[in-house]
């Protein structure tokens, strides 16, 4: 997320016109606060004990465990796209990029319907925006967004699987799959390699 902050203030330096798309995984597995997320329901000798890392991100939103998915990174100028200034649509704008390549190998996701804020939910998965990414009804990618000097970064994670017990133990709430789902879940014989492929195909 370091280099996402770089590769931002770079565009911004020189004026970048183009998209800049990136994936990326993460080791060891760690916890990203959103910009202004507490962090006190966080019991950090439980995460050192997992050699579970904390970072803070440039963008919002809640707190996700990024262990078993795939980061992705979009950088542009808000005139890059056709609707910048509107930050709801610029996000499914974006968004639509990986609805298309994910459609390519059979799973077929929306935007879905947006839900009530439940303030006690600090696990980002539990919630659900009008641009987040849901297989048939149950979130599958949340994304965050931050713009500076007139530049878009969005990022977000695709759900490759998830380990339900320790979701619980780090969040200290439940996580219902009835809210979330995974690749794993959907297609058990996708691997990342196939992901990694489809979305570097920009």
């Amino acid at each position: 997320m370091r280099r996402d902050a770089e590769l931002l203030e770079k565009a911004i330096e020189t004026h970048e016109e183009d998209a800049i798309f990136r994936l990326y995984g993460w080791s060891p597995a760690c916890v990203s606060l959103g910009r202004n997320q507490r962090e006190d329901f966080l019991d950090k000798d439980f995460l050192s004990a997992k050699n579970i890392d904390i970072v803070r991100r440039l963008t919002g939103g809640r707190a996700l465990l990024h262990d078993k998915e795939l980061t992705y990174s979009f950088i542009c100028p808000v005139k890059y796209l056709n609707h910048g200034e509107n930050v709801k649509e610029s996000y499914k704008e974006i968004s639509e990029f990986l609805i298309k390549k994910l459609d390519e190998i059979g799973i077929h996701t929306d935007f879905g319907g947006q839900k009530p804020v439940n303030t006690k939910f600090d696990y980002c998965m539990l919630l659900s925006t009008g641009a987040d990414l849901c297989y048939k009804g149950k979130k599958l990618i949340g994304s965050a967004q931050c713009r500076k000097n007139g530049y878009i970064l969005q990022h977000g994670s695709i759900l490759l699987d998830y380990d339900k017990k320790l979701l619980e133990e780090i969040f200290q709430e439940e996580v219902t799959t009835d809210e979330i789902t995974s690749i794993k879940e959907i297609n058990p014989d996708i691997k990342i390699e196939t992901l990694i492929e489809l979305f570097s195909k920009y």
